[in-house]
């Protein structure tokens, strides 16, 4: 008996909507909106809303909107209609489009992204999450007809439960209404506005309302009285018009009362009378000021009212002229003067009609996006608005959740660690990588407009120089380039302290100034602080100083070839330079123990006195002592650039969490994921903590950075990194 009820209810609903949108359509669109609306009420059939009526009732009341009230056309009714049955996984949008046409496909794809945000209540995220919002509305319809949507369950708000009323009547008076705003919508966003206002402020509103009608009567003799002389005056002119009241909205009422702090009886601008007049477009600006002329010789205005949209219309399309003046009594009332198609774009915004002008201006921001599409009011239907609007949202921003619900807004192309660093500067700096809708993924992740985001971090963890490398955020870059600053501050520190000691130990006649210039001559540095930080990392050797200093004193410097560091990463690739590749034997040379140079690697030669030449890794910790002390034995070296076909030892030190299976799944990741062989692990636990080196062997540099990249994905893998041996 209830599913025929329920049945009889969408029967009806359907005859009164098809009733409803006939002579909008022609025949034929008549007949495909007709078959969808068939097709939705089988695919939902069954189903109901909150309070039992059928759920086919919501797609149908937001088509009326879509259809009626803004006047959208076949392409945007149909996909209203069918926008709960994809919503629901019924059909998908591609199926939808075989049967209605490929722009249904794009624009429920937009709606139901736009369903799945799930805006969290705060004024601080409400810009970001408007522009959520519009970032998914890249085909205009989108965008309005979420508008009709909102609308539809506004007016339909106390089939909601409790808990459900309060969060959608914030969304629709912070995030829709302003959308409307924006278009121009201003009779949606001002029935939004007192909607939302009725649930929130739910006695304010039945104040304001009461109010309202108590003073309707007063409010019409008021205005014939006042309207009087000015119609007179009119009626004498060839000017054609006429005359709208209209009662400022409840919110409206309520929002002038709480921010200047008086009581309804002060709020003088209740209502304002609208002078509309009907002329050819170029008449327009005379005959308003024709009419505005006539009004200030019956009442004096207050020029601190003025306000003139029509020389200059506001940025969303809005002209008319404004003027509020004092009768003798002392009441001020404003005037709105305008022409018929003024009022008819204020009124129902892009309802009105389409305007084109040329719109093919590359990517833009949302309130560009939101500003351009108000500029299609006129002379366009509404059916033919996505092929006028090819103007894109732009790229360049995108907005990621945190796994509460905050919404954050980076530029495109940020990665997880822009993310952690945007949430915190501690998170960025111990970040590790993340989850990405609940997928673990490495710092480098580049991130999507949507995306739930989720840092994993580790107190061991510290950013690193690399990092610059990754992130986009100048946030991030900034935070990272700091830390690095102080670190090297701390090494400059450190540095210049053991230096201060060693010269003091060595009783050298020469101060701390002299010595530092006599050192960054001798290794090619710039400043005592690069000299400073050498020594404090050990990449020069305090008994190479005391050897350097002690020449000085004596009379003589030798030339130093050192490689100063910031050349160790170029290449030698001079004719004369030793060509090194995997086919070893027979040839009197070999790879050094103390770095284990793999390909990949910059490398240079050093003749031994037994072993014939040893190649070693320019950043080697023997290369600054061997090329200071024997210059005349270091050649120039180069790997082949097809060379990769050779096996090299790589030494990986490795830091985790000591949790069950955590050796596993190192091992697995290296010799099951990657088809790399371990020659040996060595790992111990201490304090919860297992840290230790793994052997492997590889063909070359890059593919260590791969290993040492997986390892990092890894939950619980705290540090991985190559080093000499």
């Amino acid at each position: 008996m209830e599913t025929t009820i329920v049945r009889d209810e969408t029967l009806v609903m359907r005859e009164h909507f098809l009733n409803a949108i006939r002579d909008r359509f022609s025949v034929h669109s008549y007949q495909m909106i007709d078959q969808a609306l068939a097709l939705a009420d089988e695919k939902l059939a069954g189903m109901t809303r909150y309070d039992g009526t059928p759920l086919l009732g919501h797609s149908v009341n937001t088509a009326l909107i879509v259809a009626l009230e803004i006047g959208l056309g076949r392409n945007s009714t149909i996909s209203t209609l069918m926008h709960d049955v994809v919503r629901l996984g019924l059909m998908t949008p591609e199926e939808v489009g075989e049967l209605y046409g490929e722009p249904c496909i794009g624009i429920i794809k937009g709606l139901c992204n736009i369903s799945e945000v799930d805006p969290k209540i705060s004024h601080e995220q409400a810009d970001n999450f408007r522009e959520l919002i519009v970032s998914y509305s890249t085909d205009p319809r989108v965008i309005l007809i979420k508008l009709a949507d909102r609308l539809e369950v506004m007016r339909s708000l106390d089939i909601f439960p409790a808990a459900k009323r309060d969060k959608k009547a914030w969304e629709s008076l912070n995030l829709y209404a302003q959308i409307a705003h924006k278009l121009g919508l201003y009779n949606l966003k001002s029935e939004l506005e007192d909607l939302s206002l009725r649930q929130l402020e739910p006695a304010d509103y039945t104040m304001i309302e009461r109010k309202l009608s108590e003073t309707a009567s007063e409010r019409t003799e008021f205005i014939a009285a006042f309207l009087k002389p000015i119609e007179e005056k009119l009626a004498q002119t060839k000017i054609k018009y006429h005359i709208k009241s209209r009662t400022k909205s409840i919110y409206s009422i309520w929002r002038k009362m709480k921010r200047t702090g008086i009581p309804f009886e002060e709020v003088y601008d209740i209502f304002a009378l609208r002078i509309i007049i009907d002329c050819e477009r170029d008449q327009e600006k005379a005959l308003c000021w024709s009419i505005y002329s006539i009004i200030t010789d019956f009442y004096t205005p207050n020029p601190d009212r003025m306000r003139d949209w029509i020389s200059i219309p506001k940025s969303n399309g809005y002209e008319s002229l404004h003027t509020t003046v004092v009768t003798q009594e002392g009441r001020w009332v404003e005037i709105q003067i305008r022409s018929e198609r003024m009022d008819a774009i204020a009124e129902r915004g892009i309802a009105a009609h389409w305007r084109y002008k040329g719109v093919n201006q590359g990517g833009m921001g949302s309130e560009e996006w939101l500003g351009r599409l108000r500029e299609l009011i006129e002379n366009t239907d509404g059916h033919a608005l996505a092929s006028k609007f090819d103007a894109k949202l732009s790229s360049d921003e995108i907005f990621v959740f945190t796994p509460n619900g905050d919404l954050k807004k980076l530029p495109a192309g940020a990665t997880v660690l822009d993310f952690a660093y945007e949430i915190h500067t501690n998170l960025g700096a111990t970040c590790t990588g993340g989850k990405i809708n609940h997928r673990v993924v490495s710092m480098k992740e580049v991130l999507h407009n949507g995306d739930i985001v989720e840092i994993l971090s580790s107190k061991n963890q510290k950013p690193k120089s690399d990092w610059l490398n990754i992130v986009r955020t100048n946030r991030a870059r900034n935070k990272i380039k700091a830390f690095i600053r102080e670190e090297l501050a701390k090494a400059s520190d450190l540095g210049r302290e053991e230096l201060e000691r060693k010269l003091k130990n060595w009783k050298l006649p020469i101060t701390i100034d002299d010595a530092v210039n006599v050192l960054c001559k001798y290794y090619k540095l710039k400043t005592g602080t690069e000299l400073y930080g050498q020594i404090a990392q050990q990449k020069i050797d305090l008994a190479d100083i005391k050897e350097v200093l002690t020449q000085h004193l004596n009379g003589g410097l030798p030339v130093n070839t050192r490689m100063p560091s910031t050349a160790t990463k170029t290449s030698t690739r001079t004719d004369d330079a030793l060509v090194i590749d995997d086919k070893l034997s027979g040839i009197d040379y070999k790879l050094a123990k103390c770095c284990n140079p793999i390909f990949g690697d910059e490398i240079f030669g050093f003749t031994t006195v037994n072993a014939g030449i040893t190649i070693h890794r320019t950043d080697c910790p023997n290369a600054a002592r061997l090329i200071a002390r024997y210059p005349y034995r270091v050649l120039p070296a180069r790997w082949r650039d097809n060379a990769t076909t050779g096996s090299f030892r790589a030494t990986i030190r490795i830091q985790a969490d000591d949790t069950t299976g955590m050796v596993n799944k190192i091992a697995e990741v290296i010799n099951r994921d990657l088809k790399i062989n371990i020659r040996s692990m060595n790992l111990g636990s201490s304090g919860g903590t297992l840290s230790g080196l793994i052997n492997i062997e590889v063909t070359s540099t890059q593919i260590v950075d791969m290993v040492t990249y997986k390892l990092l994905t890894i939950k619980g893998v705290q540090r991985a990194y190559r080093v000499n041996n």
